[in-house]
Parts: C-alpha cells; structure tokens; sequence
C-alpha cells in the first residue's frame, strides 16, 4: 500500500529464486570435491573432481557477489530517483516490470491514502476504471520510444497520465490534473441544469450533481439510463428512461475524440419543459417559439447573440430574416413533420455588426399545443468565410470576362481605328470626309478608354510605371478636379512636407483620384469639402484590416474624404464589387471603384474604406516608397523624336490571326518602306522560316493565337535566329503570359490597340 512503499528504503536483498540457484551450485561444488577426495582412486580422476567442484564454488561465489552488487546498485538508483520525485507537486511512482510499487512520493501518498494495494494498477482503480490494460499499453509505447503520455477523463476530472523508461526494469509514472474543458468535469459541478458527458462508446465519464439529483444513482452507460439514446446534436430529443420521458438537448464537445454532453430539460411543476431556472441556465443560445411564430421566451445567451433586451412581444421574423420564404411556412414544416430539414442557416436583424446564426428547430408538446425549441448557433465566421469563397470565385468570373471581351474588343478597335489611320492619311483637312473620320477615330479613342477600364477591373491592364512625385500629380490634376466638383464643393489639398516618391502609372493614378473626388462629389449634394491628404507612413509591424494584410515598411498615402452621407456598414463591404451602385439608374455604372481597387492592387497598392453614415467616407490609399534611383519621365513639350523616323529598310514577319487587323497593320508596315511577310499562325510563321535563305529583321507577332502563342513560336524561332528582333502584339496585359517562362531577349511590348505610327514607330525602334 502507499504508506508502506512511500517509507520503502532501496536495500534490496538478493531474491529467494537466486538465492536457491547459488546454494544448489555451491553444493554440487562441495560434492564434486568430496567425491575426488574421498571415493576415488588417487590420479587423474580424482584430481579432475576437486578441480571441478572447485572451478563451480568459485563460479557460485562470483555470481552471488555480482548479483548482490547489481541489486545495490539498482536500490541506489531508485533511492536517488525516489529523492528527485519527492518534491513533485503531482503525484509520482516508480514501479517494476510487474507494476509492483518500488517508491512514490508525498503527492501520491496524500492523494492515494485510501488505497491499500502494493502495485500501481491497484491504486489507481480508484481514479479510474481498467488501469491494466491502459498502463500495459503505455508501457509497451515507453519501450519503443522512451516515454508515453495519454490524457484520461476520470472520475475526479481530466488527468494526464504520463510514463519514463528508466532502465530495463522499472518504470517511472506521473499523474498531474489537468484544467477542466468548459462545460465539463468540476466546473459543470455548479450548473444547476443536469449534464452528462459521455464517450463514443456512450461511456458515462462525468454527471453533475444536478444530473445525479435527477437519476437518483450514478450510471456507467447510458443504455442504463435511457430506453432510447440520443442521436441528434443540436436537438431537443425526447428521450425514454424508466421513469418517463424527459427532454434533452445534445451538444458535440469534441467531434473528434466523440465526445458528447447531455443537458437535461425536466418538466417544471407546471409542466413546461423548456422553461424555468434549468432552461435560463443552460450553457446553449435557446428560444422557445410558438408554431405561429411568436417568441414566448429566450435565455440570456439567445438575447445577448439576438441584440435585444427582451423579446416579448416579438415574433422568430422580426430578429432573423434571409430563409428566401415566409418562417412562419418553414414552422409549420416543422411542427407537422413535413419538413426533413430542421436546420437553417439565417441572418439577424441587428443594426450594429452582421451576424449569421445557425437555427435547429425541435418540435415539443406543453399542454397539449405544439410548440417549438430553436436551439441557435453562432455562425457568423462560417458565413463569413463562405461570402469570401463566393465573392472571389464571382470576381475571378467577372474578371476572366472583362478580360476575355475586352481582348476582342481591342482587336476590333485596332482594325477600326487603324483603317481610319490609313484613310486619314489620304485626307487632308480641307477634305469633306476629313471630319467624318476625325470623328470615328476619337470614338474608337474613347471606346479604347472604356476598355482600359475592364482591363484595370480585372487588373490585366498593361501598365506604364514611373517615379511620381504625389504634389507635382496632384498640382497637375488640380485644375480638372476642381472643374469636376463644381462650385458647391471646396477641393482642399494637404502635402506631407517630406513627401517620398511612389512607382505607378500616372495616367491610371490620375483616374484612380477622379473616380474617387467624383463619388465625394455626389455624396454631398448639398456641398462641402472634399480634403486630400498626402503622408508618409512607416510600418514597424504588419498592419492587417478588412481582410489585407499590409507588410511592415515605407509607404506613402493618399487619403481622400468627405462630409457626405456617408455608407452603411452592411454596404460598407460591397463598395469595391462591380457595377454596385447606390446611384440612381443612369447617374453611375458602378465601375468607379472597381476599376480603382483594380488599379491600386495592379500597383502594388492597398486601399480601405471608413465610413460613418451622416459623418462622410475616408478612402485611404497606400502606395509603397520607391527606393530606387529617380527616373526622369519625358515631357509632352519635349518629345523624344522631334522628327518622324526614316523608315523603309528592313524585313518584318507579322503573325496574326485576326484577318482586319493583320491587314491594316501590313499595309501600314508597307507604307513605310518595310517588305512584309504575312502568317496568320505560329505553325505557318514557323513553315515561313524553314527557309535558309530567308533573311528577317523583326518578328511582330500576336501574343494570344490558336495552337501554339506567340513567345512559345519566337522562342522556337530564336534558336536558329538569335539577332532577329520581337514586337509582342496583344488586346492582353503585358503580364498576362510569358510568367513561367523566361523573358524573350531583345522583345518589346505594343498594347492594342495602336495607331499606324504607335506600329510603324515601335518597330523602326527595334530595327536601331
């Protein structure tokens, strides 16, 4: 027993087994001897038996004396073991190969004083039922890997036991407490409505005292307790003991380890089964509804996730909404049995933050009228991921759209625009077509814009970076924003005096801060102030909002607020989405914002939104520092050639599988001077080119074709030709292709649609 093996001292005398083995040895020894001595001739024989039983006392002898020291020496590990344990605040043993107690210390005394067994699986039957076979297995995994820990629920709570290997012999066990999992063990001991928690098997591991009150006894299993066993988590089931019928709700505590608790709704003396001190008391968001829908009552926790104070008087609609059909429809299912599908997941009306809520409906009878228990579930995170799962798929729809019609769009304006060049050039101003096709050019200018909008939506639009200085941007622009507000509204404009320079493309910049004094603008119908402030932010941490995280660093910002109406917070999230508009039909295309998120991102940027509704907007836009050398940008009143280009010399093959604008841009390269060899597939570019004696200067080349695209042939081709200059042509981004291959060597970029000098140009600047 414990007291016993705590005063246990490591003087361990040799086993009686060994001690009989060394006495047998020692006498067949003396036998030997005497048998030589006495009974045989004089000679070889008998001097061969005195040496015999010699040779075994001395054999006897060493193994009694290596055995005596090898026990001492294992007492003295133990004594040294059981002074390292002592001081332990857990309870500690060390034990045998057979589980026989050799020390444990003052813990384990204290807390095993009942028990009265000399082995560890006797005293700790006490805990817990079965200890052999978990100490067995426990022991097994100590051989193979040194040590074992399981964590075991117990009839005083939640333990660890845990297992060291000390030698070949002995073990080394420790028991330590853990703390209780909510709802569960000891701190459940206080709640006043009856809970059981169980196991997979359906295992009784704790009951609380009320639970105890309840049955009368404590129970092993459940099959002891109930005629019919719950099965519905999440439902009031109306279970079947010995003595009646009694409500209970199930609650999954770990799906993993199957863990379940029980909470029981016994009948009050009036007989309502879901109401009283039990039904406010319990640990789950309840309400109980009536089948025309009204709210009879709740418990704390149901109020506290619905936002209200009460709900008397309030009906399951007015706090929830989003099922797509009346509720009252949906209870009546669920009264009758109709419905199979008891759960739903539903929205709250509340004013202050968006909340989702999972409700399971479980019909019960009180005096004689069916009612219902909705049991709820906060499932605001769930949702939540989910709306950001659907949101990113629609985006990457819209997006792949927006890019797919905005490629043809730009073949069908390069052809457009680039055959009104070609008419233009035998026009001139006194011409009376002259007007006409002024006219469809800048029409196709502007239906060029309108699809550079797409593109930066879908964030595939080929940007022109360059070293911007924010005032001179800003400076620039003032003029056409203050044009744009109109004379109700003061534009006011505020510069960090040490502001540092951003890379971006200007142009695009440029509509990012339009489209966002515009919607300033209409957001206060009566006037005010529009503010525009420039800074410079230093991150030391990473700062995380709305979903985006900003990486610690330099970077400038660029806010721009207003004292209009401001955005609810439950439209707050959809601002950025396209064509969401609050304006009315014809005032907005719902395209602004998109199109600047689209930017800012394509950027490198981040931009977020605040607002307070009646206070204004503040959209704060973050730009990293560029830290690399100042670029200086040409200036419009300086191009860089003065003259046009001489051109005429040189072969150029065009691969193009659009049929107009493979026209337009040959006849184009051809009233230049250029000889012009047409393939309208990479296949027959590369066909052409088998051609040893073909000589070409310049490769221009669609990017996007069927069969096989324009860097894939030109890489080919490059092989047998590595001085022939690229013109990459496409109605894509410049990024959109060519990511997992290496950049082609001596290539540029031409954007469609282009003009018929944009053409001409680029390829004379590839040619020197």
């Amino acid at each position: 027993m414990i007291s016993r093996a705590t005063s246990f001292l490591p003087h361990l005398p040799i086993s009686q087994p060994d001690w009989l083995r060394y006495a047998v040895a020692l006498g067949l020894a003396v036998v030997l001897a005497l048998s030589g001595w006495l009974f045989a001739p004089p000679g070889l024989v008998s001097y061969g038996l005195i040496a015999a039983g010699l040779t075994l006392a001395l054999v006897a002898g060493v193994l009694a004396i290596r055995g005596h020291i090898g026990q001492g020496a294992q007492g003295t590990a133990v004594a040294k073991l059981a002074q390292f344990i002592e001081k332990d605040a857990s309870p500690s043993f060390v034990t045998d190969e057979e589980g026989e107690i050799l020390t444990s210390n003052t813990a384990a005394g204290l807390r095993f004083s009942d028990s009265k067994s000399d082995t560890l699986a006797g005293t700790l039957r006490m805990l817990f039922a079965n200890p052999s076979a978990v100490l067995y297995r426990m022991k097994c995994r100590a051989r193979l890997d040194g040590s074992a820990r399981e964590d075991l629920v117990t009839r005083r709570g939640h333990v660890r036991l845990a297992v060291h290997l000390i030698d070949e012999d002995s073990f080394l066990w420790r028991v330590e407490d853990m703390p209780e999992r909510a709802h569960s063990g000891r701190n459940a001991e206080s709640l006043p409505v009856p809970m059981i928690t169980t196991g997979r098997s359906g295992a009784v591991l704790f009951m609380n005292d009320a639970a105890r009150a309840l049955v009368g006894e404590r129970v092993k299993a459940l099959d002891r307790l109930f005629v019919s066993l719950p099965v519905q988590p999440g439902v009031v089931n109306t279970l079947s003991t010995k003595t009646g019928p009694v409500d209970v709700m199930v609650a999954e505590n770990n799906s993993f380890s199957g863990r379940r608790e029980l909470f029981f709704l016994p009948a009050e003396p009036n007989g309502n089964s879901a109401q009283g001190p039990g039904f406010e008391a319990l640990p789950v968001p309840m309400i109980k509804v009536a089948s025309d829908g009204r709210i009879l009552t709740s418990n704390k926790l149901a109020s506290r996730l619905l936002g209200v104070e009460g709900t008397d008087g309030m009906s399951l609609g007015q706090v929830m909404e989003g099922l797509g059909r009346p509720i009252s429809d949906w209870l009546q299912e669920t009264v009758s049995g109709k419905s199979p599908k008891n759960s739903e997941f539903l929205r709250l009306t509340r004013k202050d933050k968006e909340v989702f809520v999972q409700v399971t409906l479980s019909p019960v009878t009180e005096k004689g009228e069916q009612q219902l228990i909705a049991v709820l579930n906060d499932a605001t995170e769930l949702k939540t991921l989910e709306a950001q799962f659907v949101q990113s798929q629609k985006m990457q729809a819209i997006g792949q759209l927006a890019g797919g019609v905005a490629h043809d769009f730009n073949n069908l304006l390069t052809a457009i625009s680039g055959h009104c060049d070609l008419l233009l050039l035998r026009h001139d101003q006194g011409d009376q077509d002259y007007g006409d096709l002024v006219q469809i050019n800048q029409n196709a200018n502007r239906a060029a814009a309108l699809v550079s909008q797409l593109l930066a939506f879908s964030r595939k639009q080929t940007l022109r970076p360059e070293v911007l200085d924010l005032r001179d941007t800003l400076s620039d622009l003032t003029h056409l924003l203050n044009r744009l507000v109109g004379e109700k509204v003061t534009l006011t404009l505020s510069h960090d005096p040490v502001l540092k320079s951003i890379r971006a493309d200007k142009r695009q910049l440029e509509q990012v801060l339009m489209n966002l004094v515009v919607n300033a603008r209409d957001a206060m119908p009566s006037g005010g102030e529009i503010r525009i402030e420039t800074e410079v932010n230093s991150l030391a941490t990473p700062l995380t909002r709305d979903r985006a995280t900003v990486p610690a660093g330099d970077y400038v910002s660029v806010k721009v607020s207003d004292e209009g109406v401001g955005i609810p917070p439950d439209k707050l999230q959809k601002v950025f989405e396209p064509f969401y508009t609050t304006k009315r039909t014809g005032e907005g295309t719902g395209l602004g914002l998109s199109t600047a998120y689209g930017i800012v991102k394509q950027t490198g940027g981040y931009i977020f939104v605040d607002s307070v509704p009646g206070s204004g907007t503040v959209f704060t836009l973050f730009f990293p520092v560029h830290e690399g050398t100042a670029e200086v940008a040409p200036k419009a009143s300086a191009p860089v050639q003065s003259a046009p280009p001489k051109h005429g010399e040189g072969v150029v093959l065009l691969v193009e599988d659009e049929a107009p604008v493979r026209a337009f841009a040959s006849r184009a390269l051809r009233l230049r001077g250029y000889t012009v060899l047409e393939a309208e597939s990479a296949e027959d570019a590369l066909r052409t080119l088998e051609d040893p004696g073909l000589t070409v200067d310049v490769f221009v080349t669609d990017v996007i074709m069927p069969g096989m695209d324009g860097p894939s042939w030109v890489r080919e081709a490059l092989k047998q030709r590595p001085d022939v200059r690229v013109v990459f042509v496409s109605g894509y981004a410049e990024g959109a292709f060519g990511d997992s291959q290496p950049a082609v060597p001596n290539s540029v970029f031409l954007p469609k649609p282009f003009s018929l000098n944009q053409l001409t140009d680029t390829v004379h600047q590839q040619l020197h």
